[in-house]
């Protein structure tokens, strides 16, 4: 249950703060884990990302001091983080589906309960996986920003994706893999402000026209499958949300890797690399 335990004070702490900035860092730290494996986490057990519930529990509160009468609108838009009334209509409008100024006696609104986590016991599918540790590694490639709210990588990592397989980015990179793991890898590095995804390979060459990153030592589990690119996201949230609280493991502080033995987006062969540490 420590693992549960977590996630609700994670909650708590966003539940105080839904009139201040919610710092995402301070999140991850509640759960032991960094923001960004927070937020995936996240995003899987609550089928929302954690800015779209923040959005919500804001605007499903500020709807009550609307209907209270008591404020007026730039004040209640204020409140809740929007120094701008156009934005604060936007976000008001989504999540009700009428503007503040509509909000009056009768009117029918949405609202949006705090989350409570369960650990519910699931295991119908069996999950074949190994722990290995492996030495400090090097990989080259290409690389995108990533932005601290999940979302905003919806587009461009996948974006990132189609520009290397049609460019020939991905071609050379094939030919640059002399280390393991073999095949071409896709890492989230979080570890400080300046956080990228790498598409890359394990490589001991040197090629001045792509980046460089070194992968640190460290424990992982492995688990392997093949199929689609979506059956690839389905494991990576099946190990989140059903292997890792039971697993006797926590993060560890190295990237989440996606190895790629055959690059295909239907057929592909696949391995997701998770960072583990005993609990």
């Amino acid at each position: 249950m420590e693992w549960v335990d977590r996630l609700n004070a994670a909650i708590r702490y966003i539940e105080e703060h839904l009139t201040d900035e919610i710092d995402y860092e301070q999140l991850g730290q509640i759960a032991c884990c960094s923001s960004y494996h927070f937020q995936r986490m996240f995003g899987y057990l609550a089928g929302v990302t954690l800015s779209e519930y923040i959005r919500k529990r804001r605007m499903s509160l500020a709807a009550v001091d609307l209907q209270n009468g008591n404020e007026k609108i730039i004040d209640i838009a204020q409140k809740y983080g929007y120094s701008s009334p156009t934005a604060f209509n936007r976000a008001f409008q989504s999540v009700h589906g009428i503007a503040p100024s509509a909000v009056q006696s009768g009117i029918t609104l949405t609202s949006f309960p705090a989350m409570t986590f369960t650990l519910s016991i699931k295991g119908e599918i069996e999950m074949n996986y190994r722990i290995e540790t492996k030495a400090a590694f090097r990989i080259v490639g290409i690389s995108v920003p990533i932005a601290k709210e999940m979302e905003k990588n919806f587009a461009a990592i996948p974006e990132k994706w189609d520009a290397a397989a049609h460019d020939g980015t991905i071609e050379r990179l094939v030919f640059l893999n002399d280390v393991e793991p073999e095949g071409i890898l896709g890492l989230c590095v979080t570890d400080d402000e300046n956080w990228r995804y790498y598409i890359a390979t394990a490589s001991t060459q040197k090629k001045e026209e792509l980046e460089e990153y070194f992968v640190p030592a460290a424990q992982w589990a492995i688990f392997e499958g093949s199929g689609s690119v979506q059956s690839l996201q389905e494991l990576e949230q099946r190990v989140l949300t059903e292997w890792l609280p039971s697993s006797g493991y926590e993060y560890g502080n190295a990237p989440d890797i996606e190895v790629y033995y055959e690059l295909n987006p239907e057929h592909a062969r696949y391995a997701f690399w998770i960072p583990v540490v005993k609990k």
